[in-house]
């Protein structure tokens, strides 16, 4: 791995293991600058004013698919956020977690209505053919 992923170590001395799970829980985020998903995902952590370690994986020079790596997310796509022993990856199941367990500065309209339309507009920017 390169210097790229943060502050010198290496992808396997950041897998979830004692060191990290007894590291106050610090987020990690694994990310890529050019990444959308990671892009979005930084936004998410900014607006809710959570601290976190940044990661760099470089996709262009395939560090996604490095052992190390694959080793916290098998699918070998980034964004992956490592919450003491939690890992997940997928923008948008990471900003729900983030929604759920850190309340402060909330991302989503707490009545439900005003919070299903939310889930619909994600629903029809990812799925529907028009957006092909």
């Amino acid at each position: 791995m390169s210097t790229e992923l943060g502050s010198g170590k290496s992808m396997a001395s950041a897998s979830v293991g004692e060191e990290e799970h007894n590291n106050n829980n610090k987020l990690i985020l694994y990310s890529y600058w050019r990444s959308s998903c990671s892009f979005r995902l930084r936004i998410a952590l900014n607006v809710k004013g959570l601290e976190y370690e940044y990661k760099a994986v470089n996709l262009l020079k395939g560090e996604q698919s490095h052992p190390e790596f694959l080793q916290l997310n098998p699918i070998g796509f980034v964004p992956v956020l490592v919450d003491g022993p939690a890992v997940i990856f997928d923008s948008f199941a990471i900003i729900m977690y983030l929604e759920d367990k850190y309340p402060q500065h909330p991302l989503l309209p707490t009545d439900i209505h005003k919070r299903a339309i939310n889930f619909q507009v994600v629903t029809i920017a990812l799925f529907s053919p028009k957006f092909e």
